[in-house]
Formats: structure tokens, C-alpha cells, sequence
């Protein structure tokens, strides 16, 4: 997972547990990662230093604007304050989850009769949302992760309805250490959010697609 001779821009929303993780991750497979949060980047600036080398601090303006993708790794009740008109051509990977037991209630997401990252592409009309990273908890994303070929690597599985924008998330999962496996379009996204058959649960690729019933069992 070094660095690759093509760099691409990733911004990461978010410098808690999970947004140091994958900037980290990031950043050692070759990836220019800025990270931003809604406090000023002088704040996290040292925490990053120690905890995600590789990456710079910045204002979420200054961190989306040349970005070629943009991870949300913000709780989801912070996501109203966002400006969806800042991702606007993006490619925005949502790592979210609504997960009331760990993280509250939220009405507009009661009752929902689609996955939460439909909802949330919804609000981000200008961007290309792709789903992925969100059913591995940071610290198993953390320790999971290996090069291509490792006989335990973990699966992390993709949904999304742009073709392209799925295929530059299937490469950046490939290069922060996981087997990325496409499990449909966003509506399909919904079955890696809590309470689905591989929240939580680290898995290679084949026992990973036999529980989403990709491949028989």
C-alpha cells in the first residue's frame, strides 16, 4: 500500500476516530488527503500530525475544492450543516450511518423507506454519492486492512448508480487495503447499514458475498 505514481486529491469531512482512520489509510496509499472539520485547521493540525501522517489540515472549502473525492466521515446528525453546494461535481463516498442505539433519533430518517444514502444523495443533487466504509467499525478499519493478495484480507462493499464514480471508489478501496465488491446500485446500500447481514462483522470477499447472497451459498 505505498505510494502510487499517480496521486490523486481526497478530502476527508470529519477528523474523529473514523475520519483519521481512512485519512491515514489514505494517505499511505499515495493519496494527497486533506482533512477538514468545522473548527479551525489549527486544531486538528497536531492530532493529525500524530495520527494520520501524510495529511494536512484545512477548511472544508479549501479541502473539496480540487478533491477528486470527498469521504463524509461526519456523524450524521452534523450533515444538515454541511453545504451540499460545496460538493457540488463531486464524487462523495458516504460513510454514514443512522444508528439510533449508538447515535439517537433523527426524524427525517424514521421511517425511511429507502437507505439513508439515498436520502442523502437527495440533498447533494450536484454530487455523485457512493456508498462504502460504513460497516466496519474504525478501529477494524484500522487493523484490517492489507495489500492486494493477502490471503485475510476483508471485503468492504460498494453501492452507487453512477458507473464511474463507483469504479474511482472501487479503486481507492483497493488501495487502503480492502477487496472492494460491488453489491449494486445506492438503493442496494441499504443492506450494508446497521442491523444488515455484514455490519460489523469483518469477512473475506467470498464469505462477504455468500451473506449478501451474492454467490450461492
Amino acid at each position: 500500500m505505498g505510494p502510487q505514481s499517480s496521486l490523486e486529491n481526497v478530502a476527508v469531512i470529519g477528523a474523529g476516530h473514523v475520519g483519521r482512520v481512512i485519512a491515514r489509510l489514505a494517505a499511505d496509499a499515495g493519496y494527497r488527503v486533506r482533512v477538514a472539520t468545522s473548527r479551525d485547521p489549527e486544531a486538528i493540525s497536531l492530532t493529525l500530525q500524530v495520527m494520520a501522517p501524510g495529511s494536512s489540515a484545512r477548511r472544508v472549502e479549501d479541502a473539496v475544492a480540487d478533491a477528486d473525492l470527498v469521504v463524509l466521515a461526519i456523524p450524521l446528525h452534523r450533515f444538515a450543516a454541511l453545504d451540499p453546494a460545496l460538493l457540488d461535481g463531486k464524487v462523495v463516498i458516504d460513510m454514514m450511518n443512522y444508528w439510533p442505539e449508538v447515535n439517537g433519533t433523527l426524524a427525517q430518517f424514521e421511517h425511511l423507506d429507502s437507505g439513508s444514502s439515498e436520502l442523502i444523495a437527495s440533498r447533494l443533487p450536484g454530487s455523485r454519492v457512493v456508498k462504502t466504509l460504513n460497516h466496519l467499525g474504525y478501529h477494524q478499519l484500522d487493523e484490517e486492512a492489507r495489500p492486494a493478495g493477502d490471503p485475510d484480507r476483508r471485503a468492504l462493499g460498494i453501492a452507487g448508480d453512477d458507473r464511474a464514480a463507483v469504479e474511482l471508489v472501487r479503486t481507492f478501496v483497493d488501495r487502503i487495503g480492502f477487496d472492494p465488491v460491488l453489491v449494486g446500485g445506492l438503493a442496494a446500500g441499504r443492506r450494508l447499514q446497521p442491523d444488515g447481514p455484514v455490519f460489523g462483522i469483518p469477512m473475506g470477499r467470498a464469505d462477504f458475498e455468500r451473506a449478501l447472497e451474492l454467490i450461492p451459498a
